[in-house]
């Protein structure tokens, strides 16, 4: 369970450093990359841990790289629709869904 709070933590700080900059349409790109980077310092500092922890404890590469691209999409839905103010349309669900089902035959022995 504590790889997958580190690694929806990390998703967090990551979705925020690769698209919170979006709406700041005035900000010179060169601030922008180095604003982002300082926040994507604070992804690394959780992520390398979830995955170390995941991979000691039985998770397999892939099944940790899935698992991360799922967080990785619910929390940047989550963001498009609260911050950038974007609507959720029903094909994004069906897409969700699919993966849901990638992630279930990724953990299927």
């Amino acid at each position: 369970m504590r790889t997958i709070v580190l690694l929806l933590l990390s998703n967090i700080f990551m979705t925020i450093a690769w698209y919170g900059h979006l709406k700041q349409k005035g900000l010179p790109l060169w601030k922008a990359i180095l604003i982002a980077w300082g926040i994507a310092f604070f992804e690394y500092c959780l992520m390398v841990p979830a995955n170390r922890m995941g991979y000691a404890n039985g998770f397999s590469g892939f099944q940790l790289k899935m698992t991360q691209e799922v967080i990785t999409l619910v929390v940047f839905a989550v963001f498009a629709v609260l911050y950038l103010k974007e609507p959720f349309r029903w094909n994004y669900l069906v897409s969700f869904v699919f993966l849901l089902g990638a992630v279930y035959f990724m953990f299927k022995k």
